[in-house]
């Protein structure tokens, strides 16, 4: 049986605090066929030291000044070799220990895109709830015509579909890139249960104009202006409707 090796991929920034529980998720599996992969963009705390400290579980590592997230995972894509790429950012964790077992055991090897569902979790690791959007069970990319339907940390690509990232994006980069993928992807699998414990994060509101204007624009880009406008009214008119029923007088 041909077992496919995973790069797992880890960016990271100043993340002494909660790059030990990515570490940690990692190490654990019991599925051993995988190279492990840190990013880290030139910190000035503690997390170059926590690197070092954890050479030996980690395949490659660099630490460099970067021109943004998008950049530095098109650095790790560059150095990944295995058949499949996963991006694990600091903070985020494989979900549990037999993880990757469940997924390599269970996907087929035609599987091109294989994604699973999302755990968010705080700081310290504890459970908040799951993703308020639910995978979807036949993922393509006019399913993205809802938006990031998919938690970025909850998928796993072949590496042969995994172009660079757009780094003319400064937010939305993820979403344009997996559009990119899942035009050129024939199989995509979901397996059901959850594959990530991902990191809850707020944006200031600074960054949510960015990435309403970005996305916009990789929309148009790939659905065309009058889908998206259409969808746009939709999406609008539904919040419209659900606050008015739900207005207390």
């Amino acid at each position: 049986m041909n077992v496919p090796k995973c790069s797992i991929i880890t960016v990271v920034f100043n993340g002494e605090a909660v790059l030990p529980l990515t570490l940690q998720s990692i190490i654990c599996q019991t599925f051993k066929s995988y190279e492990y992969i840190i990013i880290d963009g030139a910190s000035t705390d503690g997390t170059v030291d926590l690197i070092r400290q954890n050479q030996m579980h980690i395949g490659k590592w660099i630490s460099e000044a970067d021109q943004g997230l998008y950049d530095a995972m098109n650095k790790g894509l560059a150095l990944a070799q295995g058949e499949y790429v996963w991006f694990l950012n600091a903070g985020d964790r494989i979900f549990d220990s037999q993880t990757l077992e469940k997924i390599f055991t269970h996907a087929p090897p035609e599987a091109e895109v294989i994604y699973g569902d999302t755990m968010i979790v705080d700081e310290e690791g504890r459970e908040i709830g799951p993703r308020r959007l639910k995978a979807p069970e036949n993922l393509t990319w006019e399913s993205l015509r809802d938006g990031m339907v998919v938690c970025h940390q909850s998928l796993i690509v072949k590496r042969a579909l995994a172009e660079p990232y757009n780094l003319k994006y400064k937010v939305a980069g993820d979403y344009e890139w997996l559009l990119r993928v899942l035009k050129k992807s024939k199989n995509t699998y979901y397996t059901g249960f959850y594959v990530c414990r991902f990191l809850e994060g707020g944006i200031n509101k600074k960054q949510i104009v960015k990435a309403l204007k970005e996305r916009f624009e990789v929309m148009v880009n790939h659905f065309g202006l009058f889908s998206t406008l259409l969808r746009h009214f939709v999406i609008g008119w539904r919040f419209i409707t659900y606050v008015a029923k739900n207005r207390r007088f």
